[in-house]
């Protein structure tokens, strides 16, 4: 997400912190960089101007080019920039009315509309508590409202039996009073969409909106169509009256145009994003997480909120008290890959960590991915629970047997045996005797294993990394620490990615 726009202003943020002191000039050349990069990320014309113009009158003052560190004023006053353009402030969906409460979803056929109606209704089912009726109004598409049946009993939530024959008008008209008369809390009505704007669409949408009454609006819009998606919404607004803006497929996204976008040109609020193909795969739009990961800085409380969904409590716990008193088997190692794969791979912690997009072509070349996370599961999963427990019995034939039935060579049996010794290693000299003490206890307890939150100092994560011989990443661009918000520090231990794989993996493939 976002990874061409990031990486541009990454090398632009990086050419001004290096300089000591700053000229009008020098602003003026990077705010041209800037304009460039936006363009080419289409973010529409007037969105770019307006942005520019922002950061030139704050940044081109006495204050900043005469400040100790101006390189690093100009990134800040960047990032608050960012932030009022995605619009300040994040705004998830309104669930304040009277039950039961209609939210209405529009937009182009294709754009992910139905599978994102059942997300939603997974959200607000898990993380709301809301009893949830969904309802296909498409009667254009063939199988449109099986497909909404299906997906309704995969998330578990309830649809409205089909009728056919009904115009998308009794449709809605039977959900509602179909969920006044059963006590539903909330009614998605799932509308149909085109290939293109018509008026036959527009017309549709409004009579739905008449007798509905709803009280959300959301339009659902692909990422990947950049400009289009912004002109979309603009017609939607003018005809129906949106409340708010879903963008789909932000995970294949690189480039951030119609984000960057959709709140300056409509003035709506982009309330949810789709982050991948999974029903779980939709978060809200913060515009400061959002900036924060544009600039490279990374988006630790979506790690720690995805950790905190995704991993059973009470495993985590007994796993912290193992690597407390030094133990760490195979099937402890087997347990941290399953949990870095439940939170979204490899690729999706690295790229919500702060500073470690700059090393992504270190970790690229070093075979650190997640076909290794499953190949290293695949080994362990084909030994006995008893080898798993106990790695010393492992001889040349039970080798031979393990690499035959994980589908890989001999050779990559050894690594991981090697890989996890240096691992169990680390663990001891860190943990034995020190449970919740030293740096591998303050790692534990910032992936929320230990008996508390407490971020490491920078001087113990830098000794961590030395200690692993992993290279150190700089930050984030121009230096500006990425520490974990304050509301986050405060929270109670969550369960987190586990101390062990991330704090004794050596992934860049160097010895310690």
């Amino acid at each position: 997400m976002f990874e061409s726009l990031s990486d541009k202003l990454s090398g632009i943020f990086d050419k001004l912190t290096r300089r000591g002191a700053l000229s009008e000039a020098d602003v003026n050349e990077a705010l041209r960089e800037i304009r460039r990069a936006l363009l080419e990320a289409d973010v529409a014309l007037d969105v770019v101007r307006s942005f520019t113009d922002k950061v030139r009158d704050r940044a081109i003052g006495a204050g900043v080019i005469k400040s100790v560190t101006p390189g690093q004023m100009v990134v800040k006053i960047v990032n608050d920039v960012l932030i009022e353009t995605l619009g300040q402030d994040a705004e998830p969906i309104d669930l304040v009315a009277a039950p039961p409460l209609a939210i209405m979803m529009v937009g182009l056929q294709g754009a992910g509309k139905t599978t994102t109606t059942a997300k939603i209704a997974k959200r607000l089912k898990e993380r709301h508590g809301k009893r949830t009726l969904m309802a296909s109004l498409d009667v254009k598409r063939p199988a449109a409202q099986e497909q909404l049946a299906v997906l309704g009993r995969q998330v578990e939530v309830d649809t409205l039996p089909i009728v056919p024959g009904q115009t998308p008008v009794q449709i809605a008209k039977r959900a509602m009073e179909a969920a006044r008369l059963q006590g539903y809390d909330v009614v998605l009505l799932d509308t149909a969409g085109r290939t293109h704007i018509d008026e036959p669409l527009m017309a549709e949408m409004a009579e739905i909106k008449t007798f509905s009454k709803p009280h959300e609006i959301l339009l659902v819009a692909d990422a990947l169509t950049g400009q289009d998606a912004v002109n979309l919404a603009q017609n939607f607004d003018e005809r129906v009256g949106l409340t708010g803006i879903v963008l789909t497929r932000m995970d294949g996204d690189g480039r951030g145009g119609a984000a960057l976008s959709m709140r300056y040109v409509t003035g709506k609020p982009i309330k949810l994003i789709g982050v991948g193909e999974k029903m779980d795969a939709l978060d809200e739009f913060s515009p400061t997480r959002i900036a924060n990961r544009i600039l490279g800085m990374g988006d630790i409380v979506a790690l720690v909120e995805k950790a905190a969904q995704a991993i059973d409590a009470e495993q985590a716990r007994k796993a912290a008290e193992r690597m407390a008193k030094g133990k760490f088997d195979l099937q402890d190692l087997c347990d941290q890959l399953a949990q870095v794969e439940k939170i979204g791979g490899l690729g999706g912690i690295m790229g919500l960590l702060p500073g470690v997009a700059k090393m992504k072509d270190q970790i690229a070349a070093s075979g650190f991915d997640d076909k290794m996370v499953r190949r290293q599961r695949a080994i362990i999963l084909s030994m006995t629970p008893k080898e798993r427990r106990n790695p010393d019995l492992m001889k040349a034939s039970r080798k031979k047997r393990i690499a035959a039935g994980s589908g890989v060579k001999v050779e990559e049996v050894n690594k991981l045996l090697k890989q996890h010794r240096q691992m169990a290693d680390l663990m001891k000299s860190f943990g034995a005797g020190k449970r919740g003490g030293g740096m591998m206890g303050k790692a534990a307890q910032m992936m929320g294993l230990g008996p508390g939150m407490q971020m490491p100092s920078q001087e113990e994560l830098q000794q961590l990394q030395a200690k692993l011989g992993a290279p150190q990443p700089k930050g984030p661009p121009g230096g500006i620490p990425a520490a974990a918000p304050p509301d986050l520090l405060a929270k109670p231990s969550l369960p987190g990615l586990g101390g062990g794989l991330l704090s004794g993996l050596n992934p860049f493939g160097k010895k310690k």
